[in-house]
């Protein structure tokens, strides 16, 4: 009998290796190779025939191929469709990830019933939840159950054979960590189960052209649990942010094949479910009426369009030898970088002083233009000054203390104007051509102008 092939994947950046050693070679991970049993059945020996495109490749002339556009699906929930790039394409599989209790059954629930409600043949696969469980859920967020077809199944060999029997337009697997395959002798959850699960589901949706939704969970550290393999095998990934400290929601795209990565969707989370934000600079821009120091709004690119929030900061004297730094939805290492710069080209000396950052709403700031709101909130509660409630600011600050040019930078003021703003601090480099209606712009190109800006505003 011949012996059974073993190998030994790790679990962050799907690298295999032959036999075990304590560090991945790859990603100089320590510990995270896990025993991988690739399988001998029928199932495992079709997809690594056929690949996860489940077709025979064939070679193509590159001018041969059809490039007319991918028809897109609507969802019927518009910031849905927006983070997907245009809407739900057919053969696509989406990966959505996010924290227990924020939303994920519900959002894909809601969608299959109003999907289902137009005509759509819709199968719902819960392996987590009981089928009364999803039903009384429905219920609750009021939507129609009529036509949508459900199904409480953990064995991917069962999930295929009623998919192929009803023949789905969309699919959704809740979850991928508990779906099981007979041929692997592994448990749930295991690299070797959650990559040829996902795999024998992926190769089904590419072949039938059916819209796949997998489910995953996150660990304690935020991160997609499971092998990160399952991220390059699919089309896009979501991750829906927000717990249930807060009623809002943020679904962002880390990685989508049809369309803009990066891109922001906003929920609410409502007794009837999760109800889209359409305009959602107005729910980060509700301040206290009265100015305070430290408050400043500043304007993100995200995705493809612009959004106005809130940044705060609290600078107060230290009784440690070691001044704290702590930044809550922008990254430490910036807030440490960035009080080097007011140091050296500001004149302001901060080492004994503990200094608290924070973006408003729960929003993860992850682009350089709000450096120059933060510089600016900084120095704010230090002088313990307000700053006006009608002033924007957004800049990159370079170690030179220059003031860099942003993407976006007349979307961004537009928005500001749209939403009453009067000034604006901003590069020099973004200044528009044609001055924008009832905004003015104080153009910075570095460090001593944009504070000469602010204290000009003060003294107005």
């Amino acid at each position: 009998m011949a012996k059974a092939k073993i190998a030994f994947v790790c679990s962050d950046c799907g690298a295999d290796y032959a036999k075990w050693q304590g560090q991945c070679g790859a990603c100089n991970a320590w510990n995270t190779l896990v025993q991988f049993n690739p399988g001998s059945g029928e199932g495992a020996r079709t997809v690594r025939r056929q690949g996860y495109a489940g077709v025979q490749s064939e070679v193509t002339q590159l001018a041969e191929i059809d490039l007319a556009e991918l028809p897109r699906l609507a969802s019927g929930i518009g910031e849905l469709d927006r983070v997907l790039g245009g809407g739900l394409v057919p053969g696509s599989v989406v990966l959505i990830g996010g924290n227990p209790g924020a939303g994920k059954s519900t959002l894909l629930l809601q969608v299959m019933c109003l999907l289902a409600g137009q005509g759509r043949e819709a199968l719902y696969v819960t392996g987590e939840e009981s089928p009364q469980q999803v039903g009384m859920r429905a219920r609750r967020l009021q939507l129609p159950r009529e036509t949508l077809k459900l199904l409480a199944e953990t064995g991917v060999e069962q999930v295929l054979k009623a998919a192929a029997l009803h023949r789905p337009e969309l699919l959704v697997v809740d979850s991928i960590q508990v779906m099981h395959s007979a041929e692997l002798p592994s448990a749930p959850g295991s690299v070797s189960q959650v990559r040829e699960c996902a795999a024998c589901l992926i190769q089904y949706a590419k072949q039938n052209g059916a819209v796949l939704f997998l489910v995953g969970h996150v660990t304690k550290e935020g991160n997609l649990a499971g092998p990160k393999v399952l991220e390059h095998m699919i089309d896009c990934f979501v991750m829906l942010e927000g717990g249930t400290e807060s009623r809002y929601r943020i679904l962002r795209a880390h990685k989508n094949r049809f369309g803009a990565v990066n891109e922001l969707g906003v929920f609410a989370m409502t007794e009837t479910g999760l109800r889209e934000v359409r305009n959602p600079s107005a729910i980060f821009l509700a301040r206290s009426e009265e100015e305070a120091p430290g408050s400043l709004v500043v304007a993100l690119w995200e995705g493809t369009r612009p959004l106005l929030v809130e940044i705060q900061a609290l600078v107060d004297a230290s009784a440690l030898g070691n001044p704290r730094r702590v930044a809550v939805g922008l990254e430490q290492n910036r807030l440490a970088m960035l009080l080097a710069v007011l140091h050296r080209h500001g004149g302001l000396f901060m080492a004994d002083q503990d200094v608290f950052v924070n973006v408003v709403g729960g929003v993860k700031v992850s682009e350089t233009s709000a450096d120059l709101a933060l510089l600016l909130a900084i120095v704010s509660s230090f002088r313990d000054r307000p700053l006006p409630k009608d002033l924007l600011v957004f800049g990159e600050v370079g170690l030179a203390g220059e003031i860099r040019p942003v993407p976006g930078g007349q979307e961004r003021l537009r928005e500001a104007a749209k939403h009453g703003f009067r000034h604006a601090i901003a590069p020099s480099a973004n200044t528009p051509r044609k001055p924008i209606p009832g905004l003015r712009i104080h153009p910075a190109a570095n460090v001593t102008q944009a504070l000469e800006a602010a204290e000009s505003l003060n003294e107005d």
